[in-house]
Parts: C-alpha cells; sequence; structure tokens
C-alpha cells in the first residue's frame, strides 16, 4: 500500500476554511509554538478519506476475523452497547460538572451508572464494595495488592511482604507485586494442573502477605483446591486475591467472594462486551470483602437518603487516588448496559456455552495437538505444538498459517509451563460453523506440518508483509518499508 506521504503535493488541500473576521490572537505562547511548520502529507479529502479506508481494511478484529486469543476473551461487542455509550447525556458530560447543586441533575445519571454498576458486581461476585476506577486488568491488580498491603499496615504487620504467586497465574501478577513493594515467590503446578499444595504448605511463613490465584488459572482449569489454597493462607495470616482475567469461565455460575477470595479485580473490557483490541480502553474494577473497604481508593460514589448521588472523599484509611476523576466510564457504561440485556440467566449462558465451545475444540484436535494437562477445561483450552516441532515446526509458524488463512492467532508461548504452547479461546458468541472452521485450519496445518513442514515456515504470504526477523523488527523498526 503507498504511503500518504508519497501522494502529497505542494499547495493541495483537502479543506478551505474563510478568512477569519475578528481580529487575530495570538492565544498561544510563542515559546510553544513551532519554528517551522509541521511536515505533514498535502492531500485532497478524497485521497485522505481512501488512504484511511484502505488502511482500516488491513485491520483484523473481532468484527472482521475469529479471534481466539486466549486469556483474552475476544467476544463479540454488541453494536447497541454502542448507541447507549454515545447518547449526548452520557457522551457529552464534562467530569468536572458539578454532583448536586448549579446543573448538579447533569451528572445524577452518570454516577447512578457507577453506583449501581457497583452494587451488581457485588452481588454478581460475592463481595462487599467495588470501586470502579483502575483503568486496566493490570491497574486492578495493582489496586488489589495496594489493598493487602494497606490492610497488613493497618495491623502494624509489617513484616508481611512476600506475595505468593502460582506458575500458572496470569502473567502480570508478579509485576503487580513488585510495584505494590512486595517480594514475589512463585508456586510450582503439579501433574494435574493445579496449585501443588505440599509446596504451597512450605511456602507458607508470617512473611506471607498473601497469594494471587487466578481462577481458572491460565492453563484454562479449574483448581478444584481452591477453597483449600484460601484457608491455608487464611490460616496463616495472609489475604487471598483473585484475577478475574479469566472471569468467563465462571460468570454466573460461582462467586469467587463466597470461595474465601478476599479481594478480586475483573476486567470489564473482557468479561463485560469491550473487546481491547489496540491496547485499551480497559476497565478493572476491584471488589473486597468487609474488612478491606475501609482502605478503597477516594472518591466513592454514595447514595444519599434523598435518592440523589455524590462522591465521597473523607476516609482516612483509604489508599488514595489511583486514577483520574471515576475510571473509564465509556467501558463501565457498556458493562452495566451489557449486565441489564442479558440479566441473572443470560449471565449464566456465558460460562456455559464459553466452556462448551473450548471443550469442544479441546475435544477436537487433541489427535492432532499434545495437552500438557489432558483435563476437561473451562473456557480456553491450551495445546502445545512440541510435536509438530519435531518436524521443525513451531506454535509461531502454526499462528502465521492461521493468519494466511484469515484467522487471528491464538496466544503463543504462554502459559510458559507449556512447551511451544498455543492457548484457544473461542468466548461464547462464536458460531458452532466458525468453531468448526477453525478446527478443519488446525487440522489441516497440522497435517502440512507432517508432510510439508517448510511451507508453513514461509507464512503468512497473503499478507502486505511477509514473515519477519522479528527479533530484528523489534529492535530495528523499518516503518518506511511498510
Amino acid at each position: 500500500m503507498e504511503l500518504i506521504f508519497s501522494k502529497s503535493r505542494p499547495g493541495r488541500k483537502g479543506s478551505t476554511l474563510p478568512k477569519p473576521d475578528v481580529p487575530e490572537a495570538n492565544a498561544i505562547p510563542n515559546e510553544l509554538l513551532r519554528e517551522k511548520a509541521a511536515e505533514l502529507p498535502e492531500v485532497s479529502e478524497q485521497e485522505a478519506v481512501r488512504h484511511f479506508t484502505l488502511l482500516s481494511r488491513k485491520n483484523m478484529g473481532v468484527d472482521t476475523n475469529f479471534y481466539p486469543l486466549g486469556s483474552c476473551t475476544m467476544k463479540y461487542n454488541p453494536k447497541f452497547h454502542e448507541q447507549i455509550v454515545r447518547l449526548s447525556g452520557f457522551a457529552d458530560l464534562h467530569p468536572l460538572l458539578p454532583q448536586l447543586r448549579h446543573g448538579g441533575a447533569l451528572t445524577q445519571g452518570a454516577l447512578s451508572v457507577i453506583y449501581e454498576s457497583e452494587r451488581l458486581l457485588s452481588e454478581l461476585l460475592g463481595f462487599s464494595q467495588f470501586t470502579m476506577q483502575p483503568l486496566a486488568g493490570a491497574h486492578g491488580e495493582l489496586t488489589g495488592v495496594m489493598l493487602i498491603a494497606a490492610y497488613h499496615k493497618a495491623r502494624n504487620d509489617a513484616k508481611r511482604n512476600v506475595m505468593l504467586i502460582p506458575d500458572a497465574a496470569h502473567g502480570t501478577n508478579p509485576a503487580s507485586a513488585a510495584v505494590a513493594g512486595l517480594a514475589t515467590k512463585e508456586i510450582p503446578t503439579d501433574k494435574d494442573g493445579n496449585v501443588d499444595m505440599e509446596e504451597l504448605k512450605k511456602a507458607l511463613s508470617p512473611e506471607v502477605a498473601g497469594i494471587m490465584l487466578t481462577c481458572p488459572n491460565t492453563l484454562g482449569l479449574f483448581d478444584h483446591n481452591v477453597k483449600e489454597i484460601c484457608r491455608l493462607v487464611h490460616d496463616a495470616g495472609g489475604l487471598c486475591y483473585c484475577d478475574g482475567a479469566n472471569l468467563n469461565a465462571i460468570i454466573g455460575r460461582l462467586r469467587p467472594g463466597d470461595l474465601g477470595f478476599d479481594v478480586m479485580h475483573t476486567n470489564l473490557h473482557k468479561t463485560f462486551s469491550t473487546p481491547h483490541g489496540g491496547g485499551g480502553p480497559g476497565s478493572g474494577p476491584v471488589g473486597v470483602c468487609e474488612a478491606l473497604v475501609p482502605y478503597l481508593p477516594v472518591s466513592r460514589v454514595t447514595k444519599r437518603p434523598d435518592g440523589t448521588y455524590a462522591l465521597e472523599y473523607n476516609h482516612k484509611e483509604s489508599i488514595g487516588y489511583i486514577a483520574p476523576f471515576y475510571g473509564n466510564f465509556g467501558i463501565i457504561l457498556r458493562a452495566y448496559a451489557y449486565m441489564l440485556t442479558l440479566g441473572r440467566e443470560g449471565l449464566v449462558r456465558i460460562s456455559e456455552n464459553a466452556v462448551i465451545n473450548a471443550n469442544y475444540i479441546r475435544a477436537k484436535l487433541s489427535p492432532y495437538y499434545n495437552q500438557k494437562y489432558d483435563r476437561v477445561c473451562m473456557h480456553e483450552c491450551v495445546f502445545s505444538a512440541d510435536k509438530q516441532a519435531e518436524k521443525g515446526v513451531h506454535a509461531l509458524d502454526i499462528a502465521k498459517g492461521l493468519i494466511d488463512r484469515g484467522i487471528h492467532p491464538p496466544t503463543m508461548y504462554f502459559p510458559l509451563i507449556v512447551p511451544e504452547a498455543l492457548m484457544v479461546e473461542p468466548t461464547e458468541t462464536e458460531s458452532k460453523e466458525q468453531i468448526d472452521k477453525f478446527i478443519e485450519t488446525m487440522i489441516e496445518l497440522a497435517e502440512i506440518a507432517e508432510k510439508d513442514p517448510e511451507s508453513i515456515k514461509r507464512c503468512p504470504m497473503t499478507t502486505p508483509v511477509k514473515r519477519l526477523d522479528e527479533t530484528l523488527a523489534a529492535r530495528k523498526p523499518d516503518v518506511a518499508a511498510l
């Protein structure tokens, strides 16, 4: 595709503005002005529209292709909810509008959405209260760990500075714990894909602040010992954090708070209808048990006796501000509409269908791809391309072959404890026909890997950019070559 800069012609414009009928004013200080004009392409409106329209057609997303990206829950986003977010009463709000007096009626609807979303999530997941402020899943993790640290600090238990993290946990957990000032200790997985209980018991000590448990774990498996894990950590004086990245597998079927978890984040942009392609936007609300409520971030939305909503700031034990304003409101609003649209029965069907779809894929592909942990899975199934690697075809090659066939690759090489990992998450929104097409494609690639492995190594062949030296591309990107 030709670069828009190559289409540029001196003096060509996409618009013509009338001369101003008011005196010119230099509203921007001179020190903030450019010394010379920005070297932008000079093109007509038509050329600009065609360029960006053609560019958009090269995107691969949920609206264009099957997107089985494991651990990401790239489900279809109902367009009805997009219409709700665009309603002027929400979309045109300024975050500094008054809460109550002098125009405060304009913000009451938005505040009620935040408040009611907290109540719905608290009931759905089994926690006393939620904060909607965290701006992403990892931000929610950090908030949750900060709440655990604040709890121990308030009890003068400062020696608790170690967070236990299973090796099948979500990949950002160790970083979140480290940013919060805690050391991390890894707990291995046993032969069945669960937390190794004997190793967990050995790791418990007076220095343990808690455990970060992904439920289900990144192997797509539900740990049957989860209640016992929570009991052991509690008996040792620690708290239990649930990483809700994989909530789509259990939504409506069980409440993590009832399992013994003290704090949890959930990804609204995964489970509740806003696929997060391109790195955002996201939202990672955090729910807590009653003991952690005093430490929740400020501000908090409260409902007054007269039925109005307001923000409260006077919470002395709060961990303080973690985000500007009140979180990613547009994502919260989509999730609120999503929950109201589906209701309790609809939310249960999400997890039922997601689990059925994943196990259908697992059963159909098990003769062709190995599984390190051969169990009934939850919302995602993890294969290993180690059988294909014996022929020189790696997980990366399988992924590139899928691109040529119009399917976004699954997550590769994660979790790290599975060699040549391919993590497949179909979500509940894909039809059986689409899933069958994916299965047929994966079988085709497995057969080609056996008979003609070199052909897969040349994939992708149908994309604007062919196979790259990925290490070199990351270190020395040549944007002009695109």
